[in-house]
């Protein structure tokens, strides 16, 4: 008999139907789980599913009968990775996650900025409109995506599904290459011609060691345009203590004098 522990329930909406599997198993639900109840929830589990509850070390340590984690999302830095491997246990995710939901949601973002739609709704909401001596008024910038350049940062299922809706949509579309890369593969833009040349920037990366703070004061002053940056993936991507301060375009080095 496999138990299995599913720790956040409550993180999944109710029209999502979770599969019970073919095997024989005890399956115990939790709506949500707090960090310091993870250990001595999953201590007797063979099979844990989390979606935002983090699987850290201290807690894989008491749990000796752990075989599998399955993360019901993409993102698997809630779980200590080299801490599962150390221990034999593996880890999945769900592919292909939000193909369309996540690409639609960065152009509901992308058109509500590029063209003020929340500023103007309050502005109408406020009176402005009536106060207007004409037809229009230009109180926010408004800007076609039509035109414009997109620097799309993680290519993999997300980030290709965005590529397409913004072809459709006129733009021109740079896929970039990974961050201080000196071999660039097929299609690909060097990662920091991306932040030069792009409009609109937007992140679809996981959030590794490798990619925690891939924005930062460096990638701020590289961005001559002043994009707009859409974030859909993990917060940890951009450094915000530099998102925050003004940013200085960024310099080339100096040539080497000798």
């Amino acid at each position: 008999m496999i138990r299995i522990v599913f720790l956040d329930r409550d993180t999944l909406s109710p029209e999502t139907v979770v599969r019970a599997p073919s095997v024989p198993h005890e399956m115990v639900v939790h709506g949500r789980t707090a960090l310091h109840d993870v250990a001595e929830r999953i201590r007797d589990a063979d099979v844990v599913i989390t979606n935002k509850a983090p699987v850290r070390a201290e807690a894989l340590a008491g749990a000796t009968k752990l075989k599998l984690i399955a993360v019901s999302a993409t993102g698997t830095d809630i779980v200590d990775l080299a801490e599962a491997k150390a221990r034999g246990i593996a880890v999945c995710n769900i592919r292909n996650y939000a193909k369309h939901t996540v690409p639609e949601h960065t152009f509901a973002l992308m058109l509500a900025l590029r063209r003020s739609i929340l500023p103007y709704r309050q502005s109408v909401i406020e009176g402005r409109w009536q106060q207007a001596a004409q037809f229009c008024y230009f109180d926010y910038p408004i800007a076609d995506l039509g035109g414009s350049t997109l620097g799309i940062i993680g290519h993999g299922t997300l980030g290709q599904s965005v590529g397409k809706i913004a072809e459709a949509f006129g733009m021109t579309v740079l896929s970039a290459g990974r961050r201080g890369a000196t071999e660039l593969k097929p299609g690909q833009t060097a990662f920091d011609e991306v932040l030069r040349r792009s409009d609109v920037i937007t992140l679809h990366c996981p959030l590794t060691p490798e990619t925690r703070g891939v924005i930062g004061a460096r990638e701020f002053g590289l961005m001559e345009r002043k994009p707009l940056l859409i974030n859909t993936g993990r917060g940890g991507l951009v450094d915000e203590l530099a998102l925050e301060k003004p940013s200085t375009p960024a310099r080339s080095p100096a040539p080497d004098s000798t």
